[in-house]
């Protein structure tokens, strides 16, 4: 953990990689901004490692292997499972994480994907989110979603998704875990979030540009497919964001259950590389209009 001051004052701002041990982009490039000595315009600006203990048993022959160790820590950030007595690696540190989280005006969380998918935001159900979203104006991708039935994200917790509260969070995919590509873009994704919130008026001249802004493609979704049995297997192989044309078109099967899309220009999003019972498959949505910056 580190918190970085602004000259001037302004609100707080937190940004945590990390929270999947495997996940590598947002702490290279949380590395290369705390290299450059860098300091907010305005505000404070929390810097969070997460899951260290799972990143430090990274091994490249076994890349996937490191996402934790005992448990997703992006399924505990509810207030009963933190307040909660159960134990695990995972849940220790998110006790340490929680008062500097709920510290924050805004959070940007930083992850990548198992399989190769285009940048997005996420940026939850509320219309804050979307605001933020439109604000940053980057990545292109906005997807707004609720979550997952297994737990709740840090991108969820607390006054994150309460509509009453002007607090606002984002969560960014960077793209594929080991795209090297994908730590500019969470670099980008990191300036772009601090413009938004009011605390950088200039991209830093060591840092990426960002691109000349255009036009967001928001996808809300409807459903997210949550895995019943051992059986589950698409159909085929799909790719993020693949749209199918029809309604009522078979593209999973779960045990018994058919999967289909359930109205015309289904939109897939990040459809899961090893679909486990009790998690989230994929999320099927479509294009919206987006929020107002």
């Amino acid at each position: 953990m580190t918190t970085l001051e602004g000259a001037k004052p302004g609100p707080t701002a937190m940004v945590s990689a990390l929270i999947h041990g495997n996940e590598l982009c947002g702490a290279i490039a949380l590395d290369r901004l705390l290299s450059t000595k860098f300091s907010p315009d305005r505000g404070r600006l929390i810097v969070a490692f997460a899951n260290v203990a799972a990143f430090s048993r990274f091994d490249a022959a076994h890349p996937y292997a490191s996402r934790f160790i005992d448990e997703d820590m992006n399924r505990l950030w509810s207030r009963e499972t933190l307040n909660g007595t159960r134990k695990s690696t995972e849940l220790a540190r998110a006790r340490e994480l929680r008062q500097f989280a709920e510290s924050a005006d805004f959070l940007l969380d930083i992850h990548s994907t198992s399989l190769p998918a285009p940048a997005m935001l996420l940026c939850g159900s509320r219309e804050k989110g979307r605001i933020l979203a439109a604000k940053m104006g980057y990545p292109f991708h906005v997807v707004a979603d609720i979550g997952h039935t297994s737990g709740v994200r840090l991108r969820d917790f607390g006054a994150f998704n309460n509509g009453a509260s002007a607090k606002s969070s984002v969560l960014v995919e960077c793209g594929q875990h080991f795209d090297k590509n994908s730590p500019t873009v969470a670099l980008k994704s990191i300036v772009a979030f601090l413009k938004a919130c009011g605390m950088l008026d200039d991209t830093p001249e060591q840092f990426p540009a960002l691109p000349r802004r255009r036009g967001q493609k928001f996808i809300e979704v409807s459903h997210a497919i949550t895995i019943r049995s051992d059986g589950f297997a698409f159909s085929r192989e799909f790719r993020c964001f693949e749209t199918i044309a029809k309604a009522g078109t078979r593209f999973a099967q779960d045990g018994t259950r058919e999967i289909v899309t359930p109205y015309d220009d289904c939109v897939l999003v990040m459809p899961a590389r090893q679909p486990l019972r009790g998690q989230t498959a994929v999320r099927l949505g479509r294009y919206v209009a987006g929020g107002k910056d």
